[in-house]
């Protein structure tokens, strides 16, 4: 195959494109020839994206994000195209969580070189969510179907349906502009990505007809325009909207508690650990009356049995405070099988009394870090990664009380996930959101923003106040539109107040529908990948009428 790029015109046949990879659908031009030239635009969507994304948050690039990767699919073969969008996947997956190392290392006890090699495979897998893209949208477009449309559907069905390990959202490139986040609300970030990825598909479209000599898709441009200006309108009132009826509601004040505990130190010297929450929850007393005090995940080190939870708490501490508490415990239960004994990553909430008056456990453990897979089966796995957690699954969404108000509260990485936090929401019917969280085993990475970043769209799907409380960093207040109020730095001891109100302004769309317009998108584009349009066009017709093809 040929090193020479060329940008040109559509070619007179296949054969003149060259190699298996650039087996072109018949009625498609192939823009880039050599493979080296399209493998490096694919890496540099990949890289764009990570800059694109929050923890850097350049988030202009965004917006042309998808343009390198479009223009290196062009005219090459559905499986040409998945190989290169799968390539964009891995490279935005290895630079971006490049934290995931370090995690590895602290988690499973491997050497660095086998951390290294499990990285790279994780990088791969989690990267497949592009490639799933790519393939839909490839393969309906080869059928005939329409290339917007495709476009989007694709879009929607990758953000969807691939199963991550770590889960994020294109649509967290604009966290920081408000406007553009409150579609949330309607279809969680899925449909604020979608707005700004279509921008990268027309910018690619005004290219391609540039470079074949056609006239330019001013009209797509105009709609994209349009649509912009309507997703940031629409923004703008709902913004409006949304700080009247915060200045209405009732308020209360909050505090949250950073204790910057090391992941090691945690379990090492427990007794710190208390000190410093009790010592900081003091400080948030002395500044005035407060409804809740929020500690970090598992901010209570070391296991207690269930039900003498209530006897120890007590004791340690509850009583003390005389004021609500919602804390991160690790509660023990015997159980009759291999393991003896199963642990539950908890979120405890104590009255003005000390009295325990809710539990919630965690629900969506994190592989290799709470469980590991077939752990239960093969506890030998155990042995194996003596650093992994041996963690069971709450089953309960009951929402904790608070005087006349109630929250619903989650832990860690639940926070990143619109349908797991719908259907607690949805269950709870609480006036205010929580979260806690240790994000300490990333280390002072950009995993601690981007952990943040995701989470803000929780409040907007459901028009809640959100307060998150982390061992680490970042802790903050997030209001109803997303926005944040104040946050701490990351590895640093803290005390946050802040005034919240409490809000049941009715049910969003996104909690009356969730994510089932999402799934009719997956539905459709994958009933569209195996349905002609129509006929395909020969490679001259397509010459002579280049529309044809598009």
């Amino acid at each position: 195959m040929s090193d020479k790029t060329d940008l040109s015109a559509p070619l007179s046949s296949n054969a003149a494109q060259g190699g298996a990879d650039a087996a072109a659908t018949p009625h498609e031009p192939l823009l880039v020839r050599a493979t080296w030239a399209a493998r490096a635009l694919a890496v540099s969507t990949g890289l764009l994206y990570f800059l694109a994304f929050p923890g850097i948050d350049v988030w202009p690039l965004g917006f042309v994000t998808w343009v390198p990767l479009l223009v290196a699919m062009r005219g090459r073969s559905v499986w040409g195209q998945t190989r290169l969008a799968w390539l964009s996947g891995f490279t935005m997956t290895f630079v971006g969580f490049y934290w995931m190392l370090g995690m590895l290392e602290t988690f499973s006890g491997f050497p660095k070189a086998l951390c290294a090699l499990f990285m790279a495979l994780l990088a791969l897998y989690q990267g497949g969510r592009i490639g799933l893209f790519g393939y839909l949208y490839a393969r309906s477009v080869s059928l005939g179907w329409w290339r917007g449309p495709c476009f989007a559907l694709a879009f929607a069905a990758s953000e969807l349906a691939y199963p991550l390990l770590f889960p994020w959202y294109f649509g967290a490139v604009v966290h920081q502009l408000p406007a553009l986040t409150q579609l949330a609300e309607v279809g969680s970030p899925i449909a604020v990505g979608l707005v700004i990825a279509l921008t990268s598909y027309v910018l690619a479209e005004l290219f391609f007809a540039w470079r074949q000599r056609r006239p330019l898709p001013w009209r797509m441009l105009a709609m994209q325009a349009a649509l912009l200006a309507l997703a940031a309108g629409y923004g703008g009132v709902r913004l409006q909207e949304i700080d009247r009826q915060v200045a209405r509601a009732p308020k209360g004040r909050v505090g949250l508690v950073q204790a910057n505990m090391g992941l090691m130190e945690k379990r090492r010297d427990r007794d710190e650990g208390l000190r410093r929450h009790l010592a900081l929850s003091r400080e948030l007393q002395a500044q005035g009356p407060l409804d809740l005090i929020v500690w970090s995940e598992t901010s209570v080190a070391g296991g207690v049995y269930e039900d003498q939870a209530e006897a120890v708490y007590r004791q340690l501490f509850t009583e003390q405070l005389r004021v609500p508490v919602l804390f991160g415990a690790l509660l023990v239960r015997d159980v009759a099988d291999a393991r003896g004994r199963t642990l539950f990553n908890s979120a405890l909430m104590s009255d003005g009394n000390g009295h325990l008056t809710g539990r919630y456990d965690k629900h969506a453990l994190l592989a290799f870090g709470e469980y590991l897979p077939l752990g239960s089966t093969f506890p030998v796995l155990y042995e194996w990664s003596p650093n992994t957690g041996a963690f069971t699954p709450g089953d309960r969404l009951d929402a904790l009380p608070l005087g006349p108000h109630a929250l619903s509260a989650h832990i860690c990485y639940e926070d990143v996930l619109p349908g797991f936090v719908n259907d607690l929401v949805r269950a709870s019917n609480a006036d205010l959101l929580v979260n806690i969280t240790n994000d300490a085993w990333y280390g002072d990475t950009t995993q601690p923003w981007i952990h943040l970043a995701l989470s803000t769209f929780r409040a907007i799907e459901h028009r809640r106040f959100f307060v998150r409380s982390t061992n680490s960093g970042v802790s903050a207040f997030i209001d109803p539109a997303g926005r944040v109020l104040a946050h701490t730095q990351t590895f640093q001891q803290a005390a946050l107040s802040q005034e919240v109100a409490y809000l049941k302004l009715g049910k969003t769309p996104y909690e009356l529908y969730g994510d089932i317009p999402w799934w009719i998108c997956s539905a459709l584009i994958a009933g569209l990948c195996f349905r002609p349009r129509r006929a395909r066009i020969s490679p001259g017709d397509a010459a002579v009428n280049p529309a044809a093809a598009s």
